[in-house]
């Protein structure tokens, strides 16, 4: 039986586990986003919400429970640094989860995780404005802007006349 066992186990032993989800967390901090299985994701979005949000405090025990983590300095310092000024006002959700759809050879879900505050395609999309109010009749018609109309035919040649007479001069 396993009651009591809430977490995905992977089919992995508890080191092999560990080790992988620490890789993978430093994968997402270095490079903002990466592509895995679907359930890898949800395991590593588990695992790593929880270093950012104690990012957010740069003390010495932060870093060093961090550390005991991801063994890894380089990704210390990016978490520590820039990852944590971006998401220093927000309070949770750190992650994002989009499905890709299956895996042609194990027909295995696969999706990618990203960071959220570094999604820069998400960031520039503008948030369309709500209508608050709301009425039964019908919205006045805007005119639309006059377009300017090309010089007729009648005036082409006085036009042209009075350039060949400047040049003349």
């Amino acid at each position: 039986m396993r009651h009591g066992k809430k977490f995905n186990h992977l089919g992995r032993t508890a080191d092999h586990r560990r080790a992988m989800l620490a890789n993978m967390a430093i994968s997402l901090i270095m490079h903002k986003r990466i592509t895995t299985t679907l359930a890898k994701a949800k395991a590593l979005k588990k695992y790593v919400e929880p270093l950012i949000t104690r990012s957010k405090d740069d003390s010495t025990n932060s870093r060093r429970v961090v550390f005991s983590y991801l063994q890894n300095k380089e990704a210390l310092k990016e978490l520590f640094g820039i990852v944590a000024q971006k998401v220093g006002d927000r309070p949770g959700g750190y992650t994002r989860i989009i499905k890709l759809g299956s895996r042609q050879g194990d027909a295995a879900d696969i999706a990618f995780i990203e960071l959220v505050d570094f999604d820069e395609n998400m960031l520039k999309t503008p948030k369309a404005e709500k209508k608050t109010r709301r009425s039964r009749k019908a919205a006045p018609k805007t005119e639309a802007p006059a377009v300017e109309e090309a010089p007729k035919a009648e005036e082409a040649p006085a036009a042209e006349a009075a350039a060949e007479e400047a040049k003349a001069e």
